[in-house]
């Protein structure tokens, strides 16, 4: 019997939705390899926790740059993995659903697809992140009503106003999660002359990070190497320093909303201002990015419920076409007109 799954091939996690289960598997999208033989050790979970603490033969890499593949065979290794442990043993080639940026461009779209196939997908459908981010958190966008999302992932921030099923203004930039982890790096390093590694920037960004200053200030000690003694050393990082850490990438992904905004035809402006804006991804858990987008916009804005998980549950509740949507990229606006999509 074959299966019906969604991918949200994210560039920091790959999220899998089962017709009929919902999410089943949650991983990072990170593959550890022997460097000598070519050879792939550990995917996902297991394989993050190499990540800055691998001997010289292996290497942990993330095949997943700004939202596109950036190392296709072992991308099309870690599909084929993430397939196999979703549906079980004893399955037919599945149909598959993946989500992609809005702005990738049509070698890229080819390049997922042809990595699905070739990891046993019977058919392929892709999906763009925005629509996916807006079913999941259960807006219905086949009104004629305008919805502005702001999913911001790992690699990319996708910014769209919908309408009628479709996006009719967007804009996806390479600024995300990775950059706010680059930025606290950066920071780091300048101001505490302290070098850390990525994991320890995530960490700083989700237990202090914020865009916006809090009430009470919090802390977090981390180790790293001193760049002046090369000895090993513990800094106390306060949230209150974030802002001015985070101040530019938080600043690149406000003017994209706000260059999306001013491109909005006038009749879904006032729409979005009714609706508001609804952000969505791991990145809009930024503690104050909502309220300073509503504070710059004026529009009030929220993060959607389960908002790390809203792009995967919109790709998994879009199977439910899979039958009549033709391969490739999927175009809700004609698949309405044709009938098909209410």
């Amino acid at each position: 019997m074959g299966k019906d799954i969604g991918i949200d091939l994210g560039t920091a996690t790959v999220l899998v939705y089962v017709k009929g289960k919902g999410i089943v598997l949650k991983e990072p999208s990170v593959v550890a390899i022997d460097r000598d033989t070519g050879n792939i050790l550990k995917i996902g979970r297991e394989a993050q926790q190499m990540l800055g603490r691998t001997p010289g033969n292996i290497i942990a890499i993330r095949p997943l740059r700004d939202g596109v593949i950036s190392q296709y065979e072992v991308t099309l290794r870690m599909i084929q993995h993430f397939i196999k442990r979703a549906t079980g043993t004893g399955i037919r080639s599945p149909r598959v659903i993946i989500c992609v940026p809005s702005g990738i461009t049509e070698v890229e779209e080819r390049a997922v697809v042809d990595a699905a196939k070739q990891a046993g997908a019977k058919k392929t459908v892709l999906i763009e992140e925005p629509l996916a981010a807006a079913i999941g958190a259960g807006i219905d966008i086949s009104t004629p009503n305008g919805h502005m999302i702001v999913d911001i992932g790992g690699g990319t921030t996708d910014i769209a106003v919908i309408s009628l099923g479709g996006i009719v203004v967007s804009e996806s930039i390479k600024i995300a999660g990775d950059k706010f982890d680059e930025a606290i790096i950066r920071y780091v390093r300048r101001r505490h002359s302290v070098a850390i590694g990525e994991r320890t920037a995530e960490e700083i960004k989700v237990k202090v990070g914020g865009a916006w200053g809090r009430d009470e200030p919090k802390y977090i000690d981390i180790k790293g190497r001193s760049l002046t003694r090369g000895l090993p050393v513990v800094v106390r990082i306060s949230s209150e320093e974030m802002p001015t850490a985070l101040e530019e990438p938080i600043t690149a992904v406000i003017e994209a909303v706000c260059n999306v905004i001013e491109r909005t035809p006038p009749e879904l402006i006032g729409d979005i201002l009714y609706n508001g804006i609804v952000m969505t991804g791991g990145g809009s858990l930024l503690y104050g990015l909502d309220r300073l987008i509503a504070n710059v916009t004026g529009i009030k804005t929220r993060v959607a419920k389960k908002a790390v998980d809203c792009v995967a549950i919109g790709t998994g509740l879009s199977l439910d076409h899979i039958s009549v949507i033709p391969e490739g990229p999927m175009n809700i606006a004609r698949m309405r007109q044709n009938g098909y999509y209410s």
